[in-house]
């Protein structure tokens, strides 16, 4: 019997400790994230490459056909 009531005090004084004890939680706010990737940069270095090749190749024929 005095087990039992040991018991029952015990878990009276959690009851009373734990609703003391509260914890606030703020609402979380979620903003809309707008991202913009330029990729021009990119597409222009490829061009550039892909040109730069034929320009290279025009000035080899201009420069064999002045000799």
């Amino acid at each position: 019997m005095r087990n039992m009531f040991t018991v029952s005090i015990i878990l009276i004084g959690l009851l009373i400790f734990s609703g003391a004890c509260t914890v606030k939680v703020a609402p979380v706010e979620v903003k809309p994230i707008h991202i913009t990737i330029d990729v021009n940069v990119r597409v222009d270095r490829a061009l550039d490459d892909f040109f730069g090749d034929i320009d290279k190749a025009e000035e080899k024929i201009q420069d064999s056909g002045k000799k």
